[in-house]
């Protein structure tokens, strides 16, 4: 383990411009960061599928400003949705006939914003919400439907895209994404992850990481992992200062065990990520391949070269806002705010804001995703790191969204198709009252996210948005949607029991 408190991190060549927050009003530059974004050649996450969207479904959405997050400016249009994916945007050819049919689903957007469903690439699913010290004493039952529930508040909040960043059980992260996979339960898009690797003089929580020692034994945990179904592989490599015994400044990995981990995770072509909040664990992240990097709030001038060096292969996921959490809302859960500067996490929110203004200076790609579902980060307020982004980072309310949007569709390894408002791409989207290019914070109040669709089918909307605009003098039809039968969509697992019943 190497020791903590080595250096000052204010002592690096970036502290003084990066204390001043640069003012940008141009197009979004991480456009071109996200896209230049190659990850390891081996790393391949499997491409789910939601089933449960009629092919028959069609969606008719009217007169709305597109933020489409392929960094063009908002414009004005309409689209239209065939089964599960976007068929036109923009200009929508046969609008016309679509509005006389009655078979068309249609929303009047009179100039709210449409976007992309949001993305998080830091999710704790099952994280409850409470006390974080007792996750592991929870049965296996109740803590599958707490993780359920989560799921679904990603997608209530206006989430289609998740990023799986540690499951507090073997397989709670897998079981609740088969099941949104198979239209079972409602949720985001999900890739996977399982119980975090620690060394056994770093668990961070008691009962929710997998032990191991030496580069043999986390081989084969990882190899257990991927036996489990989990689609990325967690490495908890530094301390956290709540803990009260490690700093957040330790690094607990050597460079053989993250070299082992690497090559073991991308042998099975599974992407490594890692709780690296120490200097030497970002810099061993870098040097040996370790895909995404989850907070990095102690990297000095070597580790911020080497990155930059290496950015195409890395994302940041600074997860600010448990930082930001911990200082001004954990005491209302028995956390001072004297105890948390005592601890560390002032400076450490203070030298992470600097560290993460120059790396996107340099084009390093930050995501958002900020450690959602602990008592004072809870489920439900996870756009609150879109407004850190743009308060803190000196990103643009666009950059942000972008971030947000497009940055987690690469991280799913899925820009051809997610993430973005572009026909042929899956239709994840919501319907904001309100602009959020102005008013960032808007898309942290659920009532004005009016309306959510994933995978082309409607999860939220209210009665009022299937009403047509009021014609002066005509009586308003009680009945809002046309009576359409659909025949019903088969999903895999149904055709499998009838086959099974008739046997």
């Amino acid at each position: 383990m190497s020791p903590g408190l080595l250096h000052d991190p204010k002592n690096v060549s970036w502290a003084e411009s990066a204390s001043k927050l640069e003012q940008y009003d141009g197009p979004p530059r991480n456009v071109k960061y996200i896209e230049e974004v190659d990850f390891d050649k081996g790393v391949k996450p499997k491409e789910y599928k939601i089933q449960g969207t009629h092919p028959g479904s069609r969606v008719l959405i009217l007169d709305v400003e597109i933020i489409d997050s392929t960094g063009k400016e908002p414009y004005r249009g309409d689209v239209y949705i065939e089964g599960d994916r976007f068929s036109a945007v923009g200009d929508v050819p046969n609008k016309e006939d679509l509005m006389k049919d009655a078979r068309v689903t249609k929303f009047y957007g009179n100039g709210r914003t449409l976007m992309s469903g949001l993305g998080d690439a830091h999710t704790h699913l099952s994280w409850n919400g409470g006390d974080s010290g007792r996750l592991g004493e929870l049965g296996t039952e109740e803590h599958t439907l707490l993780t359920a529930k989560s799921a679904k508040s990603y997608l209530d909040s206006g989430y289609t895209l998740c990023w799986g960043a540690a499951s507090a059980k073997d397989r709670l992260d897998v079981v609740v994404r088969d099941a949104i996979n198979a239209g079972d339960i409602p949720g985001p898009r999900y890739l996977a992850n399982g119980r975090e690797m620690a060394r056994r003089d770093g668990e961070l929580f008691a009962g929710v990481s997998a032990l191991a020692e030496g580069p043999d034994e986390m081989r084969e945990i990882i190899r257990r992992h991927v036996n489990f179904g989990v689609d990325q592989i967690k490495l908890s490599m530094s301390g956290e200062e709540i803990t009260e015994s490690q700093s957040a400044q330790d690094c607990y990995f050597t460079d053989e065990e993250t070299a082992a981990c690497v090559d073991e995770a991308h042998k099975h072509g599974r992407m490594l990520c890692a709780h690296a909040r120490a200097r030497d664990s970002v810099t061993m992240c870098v040097e040996h391949g370790v895909d995404v990097i989850f907070h990095a709030s102690y990297i000095d001038d070597e580790g911020m070269d080497m990155l930059e060096e290496k950015k195409h292969k890395h994302v940041v996921v600074p997860a600010l806002n448990w930082l930001i959490g911990t200082l001004e809302d954990a005491e209302a859960s028995g956390y001072p705010i004297s105890k948390a500067e005592k601890a560390g996490y002032k400076k450490e929110l203070e030298v992470a804001v600097l560290a993460l203004r120059e790396m996107h200076r340099r084009g390093i790609v930050v995501l958002p995703g900020g450690d959602y579902g602990f008592a004072w980060t809870p489920h439900g307020t996870y756009a609150r790191d879109l407004a850190h982004f743009k308060n803190l980072l000196g990103f643009t309310a666009h950059e942000s969204i972008i971030a947000a949007t497009a940055g987690v569709a690469k991280l799913f390894m899925r820009e051809h198709e997610l993430g973005q408002i572009k026909p042929g791409y899956y239709a994840d989207c919501i319907l904001v009252d309100g602009n959020p290019l102005q008013e960032i914070e808007v898309l942290q109040d659920h009532s004005k996210l009016n309306v959510i669709l994933i995978n082309g089918r409607v999860h939220k909307a209210g009665r009022e948005e299937y009403l047509p605009p009021p014609i002066p003098g005509q009586k308003i039809k009680n009945r809002i949607v046309a009576e359409v039968e659909f025949p019903d969509a088969k999903r895999e697992i149904q055709k499998q029991q009838v086959q099974k019943q008739h046997c």
